[in-house]
């Protein structure tokens, strides 16, 4: 239905740090440890993730970090790498808003450059926050070796313990390429062209609802954050399929539809007034399977 230009990915970095795929799987039995010259556990592809529910990322949490899913999202935990080589790693519960308390632990990671085969050994120290229940921690905190600090890096912790069952969970501090995609921007030069005159289903009072301004003008400074993996019933984008963003909302023939970047609002429009009869409802676009 729309165009099959090139697509790459429009999110936005937050605060500097990528946008990662985290995977991790359960696992019944102790994790035999790897000396600092080994290989490291392996972190699973992008297209590897998308083949397994089980194995995706999610947004960008509240630290500014990645969300890694653990156990069919039974749990969830935020990676945020900071200036220095410092490493804190939250742990949250089924809903990523509700931080959770875990067993006071030091978890033992391997970290290695992106391509690399021979990783690094580190450590995760508990470090409880405000109102952590004695004896537990929701947050760790390590330092990556310092010849990595700046680095494309592959990270692997093999054993966590949550309420008496282990997980392991792996990550990447680059983003990853989506097959799914996101399309590219339209030209300075033709936004304002494709904003602020009317055709097909775009109409001039839509351009009026709009604010008469383009999509960058509208939702300068806002940045992306793409779901790929939207929950049944969530609203998704018309282009692109991820979960919406209701900030990024434009109205199009009268009505609101919602989007997972400013880019989708582009080719919506673009759709809108070359080929109207492929826009649908914008309740016609959720997650129903």
């Amino acid at each position: 239905m729309f165009s099959k230009k090139a697509w790459i990915a429009c999110g936005l970095a937050l605060g500097g740090i990528a946008l990662i795929l985290g995977c991790v799987e359960r696992s019944s039995t102790a994790v035999t440890s790897l000396p600092s010259t080994a290989t490291a556990p392996p972190v699973a592809s992008a297209s590897a993730k998308a083949a397994n529910s089980e194995e995706h990322g999610h947004k960008a949490g509240i630290h500014g970090g990645i969300m890694i899913s653990l156990g069919r999202d039974s749990y969830h935990a935020e990676a945020v790498f900071e200036k220095g080589g410092v490493l804190r790693l939250y742990t949250l519960g089924k809903e990523e808003s509700r931080v959770i308390d875990v067993e006071k632990q030091t978890l033992k990671g391997f970290v290695k450059a992106e391509g690399e085969s021979m990783a690094e050994q580190f450590t995760l120290a508990s470090e409880p926050q405000e109102g952590d229940a004695e004896g537990q921690t929701s947050q760790f905190v390590g330092t990556l070796p310092k010849g990595l600090w700046g680095l494309n890096l592959e990270v692997t912790v093999p054993n966590i313990l949550i309420s008496g069952e282990r997980f392991r969970l792996g990550f990447k501090s680059t983003p990853e390429e989506h097959d799914q995609g996101m399309p590219n921007k339209v030209a300075d030069d033709d936004e304002r062209q494709l904003y602020l005159t009317p055709g097909g289903k775009y109409t001039e009072a839509d351009i009026k609802a709009n604010g008469a301004v383009t999509a960058t003008n509208k939702f300068k400074g806002l940045k992306s954050s793409h779901d790929m993996f939207p929950k049944l019933g969530d609203k998704i984008c018309p282009v692109t399929k991820t979960k919406a963003n209701p900030q990024f909302t434009w109205i199009v023939g009268g009505k609101p539809y919602e989007f997972c970047c400013p880019p989708c609002v582009d080719e919506f429009v673009k759709t809108a007034k070359a080929t109207p009869d492929e826009i649908k409802q914008p309740a016609d676009y959720v997650k129903r399977q």
